[in-house]
């Protein structure tokens, strides 16, 4: 939802820093390929019990690169479907080292991480082959599903999890229940779309 709904007011941030890393001959795939390193880097930190906010501040970090390779691609016209590959792949490897760190050191039953797993599964599954499927456009290289979770959620879903560790079950059960919402969402805006094709 804020994705979709915020991005106009963050936008300019991300612009200057896609000005920049294209001042410095970064092209999109190359942030693509940082913001997974240093998006992998608060399971590192946090498996490590080094400080729960450092861990957050570096995962905001990878975010905000994660936003700015598509910024870049646009600005050089340079979008590719690999680029598109690598982004979401890259994307659901950092949240896989993130569960399995908090499964590990905050939870009191992993189970619960294995139910986080399964909604995002089936959430992703509905968002790619909607994408694949349809012919929309949107500013994307495909077309990008909007729902109440999207990236930003899930990066403040994390980062409780991460600063309210007592809590984190808790959290993850919730954040499980806001990605069940959005894949009925987007199962109802494709079967909507789809019907009449």
């Amino acid at each position: 939802m804020l994705d979709t709904r915020a991005r106009s007011y963050i936008q300019p941030l991300f612009d200057k820093v896609a000005d920049l890393c294209i001042k410095y001959k970064l092209s999109a795939n190359h942030v693509t390929v940082i913001a997974l390193i240093i998006g992998l880097v608060p399971s590192i930190v946090l498996y490590l019990d080094f400080s729960n906010i450092l861990a957050v501040s570096i995962l905001w970090l990878s975010g905000c690169l994660d936003a700015v390779d598509g910024t870049i691609a646009r600005k050089t016209k340079a979008s590719s479907p690999f680029g598109t590959i690598m982004d979401i792949t890259f994307d659901r490897i950092v949240e896989i080292s993130l569960m399995l760190v908090l499964a590990l050191k905050f939870s009191s039953n992993p189970f619960v991480f294995v139910v986080l797993a399964a909604t995002i599964i089936i959430n992703m599954t509905i968002f790619l082959t909607v994408g694949a499927a349809s012919d929309k456009v949107s500013q994307k290289s495909f077309y990008y599903q909007p729902g109440l979770t999207e990236r930003t959620e899930g990066f403040i879903m994390f980062s409780l999890m991460i600063l309210l560790p007592n809590y984190t079950d808790y959290i993850a059960l919730i954040f499980a229940a806001m990605i069940i919402f959005t894949s009925g969402q987007r199962f109802m805006e494709a079967h909507r779309f789809f019907k009449d094709k």
